[in-house]
């Protein structure tokens, strides 16, 4: 009823400005306006009205739509897919623009789909949003046409990112056990060489980490790690990172940039 309500009276405003425009345009006394709250007051109405079908767009829009998302239909699954296109809608809300996002997913034990997602997005987030970066996402088998991002900070997405990683070969294999079930302390680069290697749009590179984890004298440990370029900053000479590695294999390593809660 609440999503009803706000798409009706988003599009009375719309209609309202649109009209107001047009008899600007076309020379009408607008002392004369077939439009309420017109009259002698030509500035300040429509001032009033604009900030309203604002707020609406901004805030509204998580409800109906206008300036959101769609949300999913049916059970919600979590799952990784890969941003195949992404295009501006034009429009523009607080000099924030939207855009269209299409992201294939391929479930497990079901037909990969494509999906559409509508949002705003900062400039400073855009960068994480490129075709071919995997985003985590929520979505229904019933409901193909949309899909959702997903929160990071849920476990059970961060499990799912994971995992993901694991199946396309960017933690190696005898890294597995280390990031699934290694404990996670503090280390810093000291060596960083490019391996020349690339996977699902990341670079390799060969890092010599010093291990420093609390109480516990520091150590060498030689790893690889794939990034996508706008990571490599953070992973040179002498950046602090964040390692796993198992206290019976101290020499195996996987780095992460991120620490994560609860390890």
């Amino acid at each position: 009823m609440l999503r009803i309500v706000f798409t009706v009276v988003w599009l009375l405003l719309s209609a309202w400005l649109l009209i107001w425009v047009g008899e600007g345009l076309f020379g009408v006394d607008q002392r004369e306006s077939v439009l309420p709250f017109a009259g002698d007051d030509t500035l300040g109405a429509p001032i009033l009205i604009g900030v309203a079908w604002g707020l609406l767009l901004t805030f509204g829009g998580m409800t109906t739509g206008l300036g959101r998302r769609k949300r999913v239909r049916g059970e919600a699954q979590i799952g990784v897919g890969t941003i195949v296109e992404l295009s501006r809608t034009g429009l523009t809300v607080n000099d924030v623009p939207q855009y269209d996002l299409y992201i294939r997913v391929s479930p497990t034990g079901a037909d990969e789909f494509i999906g559409q997602l509508r949002m705003l997005v900062d400039a400073s987030d855009l960068a994480s949003l490129q075709v071919g970066v995997p985003v985590p996402v929520r979505y229904s088998l019933s409901d193909r046409d949309t899909v959702e991002l997903a929160d990071l900070s849920d476990p059970s997405v961060r499990e799912a990112m994971l995992q993901w990683r694991i199946d396309h070969g960017l933690i190696p294999p005898g890294q597995v056990r280390a990031r699934t079930s290694g404990t996670q302390v503090p280390a810093s680069v000291l060596e960083v060489r490019p391996t020349g290697r690339r996977r699902e749009g990341q670079s390799e590179l060969q890092l010599r980490v010093l291990m420093a984890p609390d109480g516990v004298p520091t150590w060498e440990a030689e790893t690889t790690v794939f990034v996508y370029p706008q990571a490599v900053p953070h992973l040179q000479v002498g950046a602090p990172v964040w390692a796993f590695y198992r206290r019976e294999d101290p020499q195996t390593v996987a780095v992460t940039i991120e620490k994560e809660d609860g390890r």
